[in-house]
């Protein structure tokens, strides 16, 4: 069988097995920085995660040289979005492999990029991205008109707030946090307004943030729909 087939396509049963495996260790490598992360571990332990760690790194390693072996454009492969993402998936194994350097290893958090090696294997998540790329426009406007709402909600709380409480709303920066609490709805209530006009500004931007919640879920639910359909048709 091609292999070409197997690496890039899942409607054959070489396909599919190579697809069950990668995600199987996907899930793997995940439980396993999982349980890295646990305190007082037998010494036992961490050495047989260590050998789950070193198999798995090794054919992720294998996956990425074959998906570029395989790749009609091999430097479109290397700097495409899924390229990257099984590249850094390996990376911090390798960089810290015989090195104990402290300020490395914040390079491990970068196996955490193993997760979006699992949007490589989903449907759904293939749809998710049409759907993006259809209400691409509605989105892009809805993300402008929030981030103008985040500051006119700001400055306007700030004139209502910044007397009464001179520490909590020094400036329309230090406003922002209450903004973005107030406009996403969780209101964590570590600053809030005491004045009568504060207050009733509040309530408004909680009614604007109430919108702001429910439009972009339906944005993306009709864009799902239509994706949906377009699958389909295909």
């Amino acid at each position: 069988m091609n292999i070409k087939h197997i690496v890039e396509q899942d409607n054959t049963v070489g396909g599919r097995v190579f697809n069950v495996l990668i995600y199987s260790l996907i899930l793997v490598s995940i439980v396993t920085f999982s349980v890295e992360t646990l305190p007082g571990l037998d010494e036992g332990v961490r050495k047989v995660l260590s050998v789950v760690e070193a198999v798995t790194v090794m054919i992720f390693t294998l996956e990425y040289l074959l998906r570029l072996f395989v790749a009609n454009r091999k430097f479109r492969y290397v700097f495409s979005f899924y390229g990257i993402i099984d590249l850094v998936a390996i990376l911090p194994f390798y960089v810290m492999s015989g090195i104990d350097l402290r300020s490395l290893r914040a390079f491990r958090l970068l196996r955490l990029f193993r997760v979006l090696k699992l949007l490589r294997y989903s449907k759904a998540m293939r749809r998710f991205a049409r759907a993006f790329t259809i209400a691409r426009e509605e989105i892009v406007l809805f993300a402008v008109v929030t981030v103008l709402l985040l500051y006119f909600s700001a400055v306007g709380i700030y004139y209502f707030e910044s007397e009464a409480q001179p520490e909590a709303f020094k400036s329309v920066f230090h406003s922002l946090w209450w903004a973005v609490a107030t406009l996403t709805t969780v209101g964590y209530g570590d600053v809030y307004p005491i004045t009568l006009g504060g207050r009733l500004f509040t309530f408004f931007i909680l009614m604007v943030g109430l919108g702001i919640v429910a439009v972009p879920a339906g944005l993306l639910a009709s864009a799902l729909s239509k994706a949906r359909v377009e699958e389909q048709d295909e």
